[in-house]
């Protein structure tokens, strides 16, 4: 099934020239010397299009340490929110406990925000000075955090630091364009580690810190961290032109809208990633009330260090990465979503009478869920290059909204009808995603909605072995027909006409 609609399709945009968009968009001034008409670009990172910029290990790294200290910013707050951390809150702001444990909620819509509103500026404007600008609000308003004594103020600037918190969602788009395609899984997923890093690490080091020093000091920490980052992107971050000079960012927000439905990779990915966000944070929110109750009775240190499990994924990522390289990413995702489905099995028949099938599923939904969202997000990236911004913008968003409801939804049947309930629930989750999966095959056409298409090669290497021989065939196809029309042939069948022989 085909999407219609050609008129659709050819209003997303293509990027424009590099010249063109460098004369329209790039923020440096006429030399190329600044950004934002001040700052300096060191001499090796300045836009050259005849000597590119090396995209190497070293700013893979800075990338991914740079989305563990911004996205750190959305977690800061939840061990505060503990009772006995938020009495000091409370009595630090005068206020209710309910008043207080509203600043998580607006850190997240202010995130929600930024995704949908800041993160697609990615395809409009260059990236180096998009990624200072965010960097530079998010760690200045972190200091009003720190100094805040008035809870309005704090809920204000927790919605804004949670909207200019989207620098990872920068990075990531920018790490694709930037790596080499044979290693743009690989770019990704360390970028991804970064991430899921920044998520446990705010979390303990939040935690530890507030109880042994007053809250202020986890973002007076913050503070110092994100400034440091932003140095680091400074130094680090290589100067190119805008990718779409053509667009305006009324245009760039609607068209996020037309690509949402009209591209059949990137709703299968939204639909995928939508149910494996709340397979993931729903196991991890109903671990806690599976641990401190019976069978296991744990204390919250012992249930607290079940989240160093996370850990497993920041060291496999790179691995993973390297491993979707090669592969065709829609066997990567079927191999990390039928992981899924056995991790879930195992979670449903065992959880409840088993610590160490806990700790199995607890290892097996990390390193699957990773390399899941890492061969997805390669396969969306490959849909436009133009767009890439965009298109990770809807897929954060769906991922986004996965969590909201896997949050809310396995509570809720976990509370209701217990662990087995809120297991098979997730469970269902998982099989769904397998489904939606099937429905499309790895080689379709880019608007064929169902079906497979184009054989089951697994390997790249395959797909662009046989691409090579479809291009060779044509090619002497073209050498034969060119023979064929030569003068001298065309001389000989004259001869042959007028001997009588035709």
């Amino acid at each position: 099934m085909a999407a219609a609609g050609t008129e659709e399709r050819s209003s997303l945009p293509d990027a424009v020239p590099t010249s063109a968009a460098t004369s329209r968009n790039s923020t440096t001034n006429a030399g190329g010397f600044t950004n934002f008409g001040f700052l300096p670009i060191p001499k090796n990172l300045r836009y050259d299009p005849a000597h590119p910029a090396h995209f190497g290990l070293l700013l893979n790294v800075v990338f991914g340490i740079s989305a563990t200290f911004f996205v750190a910013n959305l977690y800061y707050c939840q061990p505060l929110l503990i009772p006995f951390l938020t009495v000091k809150m409370s009595q630090s702001f005068d206020a209710s406990y309910d008043d207080v444990s509203r600043i998580p909620t607006l850190i997240q819509a202010g995130y929600a925000t930024g995704l949908v509103l800041i993160s697609p500026l990615g395809d409009l404007v260059p990236r180096r000075p998009l990624l200072l600008l965010v960097a530079f609000v998010s760690a200045s308003l972190t200091i009003g955090l720190a100094l805040s004594h008035s809870l309005a103020a704090f809920q204000a600037l927790s919605f804004l630091i949670g909207a200019s918190s989207v620098a990872p969602q920068i990075l990531i788009p920018l790490a694709a364009d930037l790596a080499p395609p044979a290693r743009r899984a690989t770019a990704i997923s360390i970028v991804f580690s970064g991430l899921l890093l920044g998520v446990l690490l705010a979390r303990v080091a939040a935690g530890l810190v507030a109880e042994w020093a007053s809250w202020r000091v986890v973002y007076y920490v913050a503070v110092g961290a994100q400034y440091a980052v932003l140095a680091s992107l400074w130094a680090t971050t290589p100067d190119y032109p805008a990718k779409n000079g053509h667009l305006t960012y009324f245009h760039i927000l609607s068209s996020m809208a037309t690509l949402a439905v009209t591209e059949p990779v990137l709703v299968q990915a939204c639909l995928i990633m939508f149910a494996s966000s709340a397979v993931y944070t729903s196991f991890w929110v109903t671990l806690t009330f599976l641990m401190g109750d019976d069978p296991y009775n744990y204390s919250t240190l012992v249930i607290g260090l079940f989240g160093l499990v996370g850990m497993c994924g920041v060291l496999v990522g790179p691995l993973v990465g390297r491993l979707i390289d090669g592969l065709v990413p829609w066997y990567a995702t079927l191999v990390s979503t039928s992981a899924l489905v056995v991790t879930q099995a195992v979670y449903t028949g065992a959880a409840g009478v088993s610590v160490a099938a806990v700790i199995v599923v607890a290892l097996g939904i990390d390193v699957a869920q990773q390399m899941q969202q890492v061969s997805v997000t390669t396969a969306v990236y490959g849909i436009a290059e133009s767009a890439r911004a965009r298109l990770n913008a809807v897929l954060i968003l769906s991922i986004f909204i996965g969590q909201v409801m896997g949050t809310s939804v396995g509570t809720k049947v976990f509370v209701h009808y217990g662990w087995r309930a809120s297991a098979a629930l997730t469970l269902g989750w998982t099989v769904f995603q397998v489904f939606i999966l099937w429905l499309r095959g790895p080689h379709c056409e880019r608007y064929t909605w169902f079906g497979h298409q184009g054989g089951m090669a697994f390997r790249k290497n395959a797909i662009a072995e046989k691409s090579e021989d479809v291009e060779m065939r044509a090619e002497a196809e073209q050498g034969n027909a060119t023979k064929a029309s030569s003068p001298a042939d065309i001389s000989a069948l004259k001869g042959d006409e007028k001997s009588g022989i035709m």
